[in-house]
């Protein structure tokens, strides 16, 4: 299994135009996890401001008791949208709590079934991957055939 890296966020600086997929240095070295903690910090403030402003502006305004059953039914369609959207959100910020965890513990990076390297370009793109490309499609191979039976 990979040796596995602590990370040290308060000593390490991010080159300003940093790529992790460039980076020639060692598999989650101390620049790169900080790059990931920066980007998963950053995702999860966002979520959490549009959560905010969905709250303040659209729920909270939202009348529901219109005269017009169509313009309720859309209202009402709506809300529940907005609803579904933020409920998926705030279990998107779990996992973004779990990964920013799995930094701070030195198992960021590291397929939780296998041990093995998730891959930069694999945590580039999706920043809360647990497993590997190949275990995440033995996963979804696994699913699909329990879904059949």
């Amino acid at each position: 299994m990979a040796t596995k890296k602590k990370a040290k966020s308060n000593e390490v600086v991010v080159p300003e135009k940093y790529n992790p997929l460039k980076d020639k240095g060692e598999y989650m070295n101390p620049v790169m996890l900080e790059y990931f903690r920066q980007k998963l910090v950053n995702w999860r403030s966002e979520l959490l401001k549009e959560s905010s402003e969905t709250i303040a502006n659209t729920l909270q305004e939202t009348e529901l008791q219109k005269p017009d059953l169509a313009d309720r039914a859309s209202a009402e369609t709506d809300h529940a949208l907005e609803l579904r959207t933020r409920d998926r959100e705030r279990k998107l910020i779990s996992k973004i709590n779990s990964a920013l965890e799995r930094i701070k513990e030195g198992e960021y990076g590291y397929c939780e079934e296998t041990g093995d390297e998730i891959g930069v370009a694999r945590l580039d793109a999706r920043p809360v991957a647990t497993l590997s490309l190949e275990a995440q499609e033995r996963h979804e191979r696994k699913e699909k055939t329990h879904r059949e039976e």
